[in-house]
């Protein structure tokens, strides 16, 4: 993976959604002009790879970078010929979430809404990715 940052990204928990059973780990939502933009000046990257860390008080954070190839453990979600790769790792964290980009006047962000977390950290940790 890159060193280079993508994007910034939040994590929100759903509550009291019921989870129904899809062919994607990962659903992608409004985002998928924001991929192909961000790939366009990139044509040696495939996709995005989306990963998970330890990092924060709540102990984890999602990683976002570009990737030029899927690993063998890779799940890859292809939606509109947008391609996003999920790590090994973070398969059963991501397992049900929607991936969105929201923007705003003020800032943009990748925002996850994750059905699989029952909370978030009460510090408002907004993290880069």
């Amino acid at each position: 993976m890159s060193a280079s940052m993508v994007a910034r990204a939040t994590v929100r928990a759903v509550s009291k959604r019921k989870i129904l059973a899809t062919r994607a780990a990962l659903t992608l939502v409004s985002l998928l002009n924001r991929i192909r933009t961000l790939l366009e000046n990139k044509p040696e990257y495939i996709g995005l790879k989306v990963g998970v860390r330890t990092r924060g008080c709540n102990g984890m954070t999602y990683t976002l970078d570009f990737t030029k190839q899927k690993d063998q453990a890779d799940e890859e979600v292809l939606q509109d010929g947008v391609r996003v790769f999920i790590e090994k790792k973070a398969q059963l964290t991501l397992l049900g979430t929607e991936m969105d980009f929201v923007e705003s006047k003020l800032s943009s962000e990748f925002v996850f809404n994750n059905p699989n977390i029952k909370g978030t950290c009460g510090c408002g940790e907004s993290f880069n990715i």
